[in-house]
């Protein structure tokens, strides 16, 4: 008997749109279709043999009730593309799918919103919290008690540690590590191998040492 596998438009043809197409291939029950770009920026007509086509238009190639979406873009513009194209293909009828890893780590009790992408060796201890429209790339530390706000980037090998909160449209950047009990505002930027050990507020770009007290 042949299996059936859930219908997927990945919505992109970048880097990211590629792996997507890769995990979601050989590591779900999806299968890909095709790949959707805003006809402004859509450079090619195919794709690993598959259709890229115009988002504007898409209901009446792919029936909505048919089919489900990803949207494969990175932390352009603070995560506001990601977010933009995800509620544009929802207010089509298209339901978001999220992807997890068979090599990731993530406990019975974590909460993950839809709409979220989390590569392999991410290990997602109890009583964590990820938003919608999230992506966690590969091999970061979610520690226990903590929460992930909606429309962030986490790159590769971030520590989170326990009791922390990541407000919206945030990007964490590798190797950035958060002491526990940390607050990260929203819209912020954690650079890449930054140390926090204290609250950061709203709309701030930490590099380095970010101390307990700092403003």
């Amino acid at each position: 008997m042949t299996e059936t596998r859930a219908k997927l438009i990945i919505i992109g043809d970048s880097a990211f749109a590629e792996i997507a197409y890769e995990y979601f291939t050989h590591d779900s029950p999806h299968q890909v279709v095709a790949f959707a770009v805003e006809e402004a920026y859509r450079k090619r007509d195919q794709l690993f043999d598959l259709p890229v086509v115009p988002l504007e238009g898409l209901e009446r190639r792919y029936a909505p009730a048919a089919h489900g979406f990803f949207c494969a873009t990175a932390y352009t513009q603070a995560n506001t593309l990601r977010e933009r194209l995800y509620g544009e293909a929802k207010r089509k009828g298209y339901t978001p799918v999220s992807y997890a890893s068979s090599r990731a780590f993530v406990w019975r009790n974590c909460r993950v919103g839809e709409h979220s992408f989390i590569f392999e060796q991410n290990v997602i201890q109890p009583f964590v919290t990820i938003g919608r429209n999230v992506v966690l790339w590969s091999g970061n530390h979610i520690g226990h008690h903590s929460t992930i706000g909606d429309h962030c980037f986490v790159s590769s090998h971030v520590v989170v540690s326990g009791f922390c909160a990541v407000g919206d449209h945030c990007f964490l950047g590798v190797n950035a590590t958060l002491a526990n009990n940390v607050t990260v505002g929203n819209r912020c930027i954690i650079g890449a191998g930054a140390i926090v050990l204290g609250n950061v507020p709203d709309d701030r770009v930490v590099v380095g040492l970010w101390k307990k007290g700092q403003a």
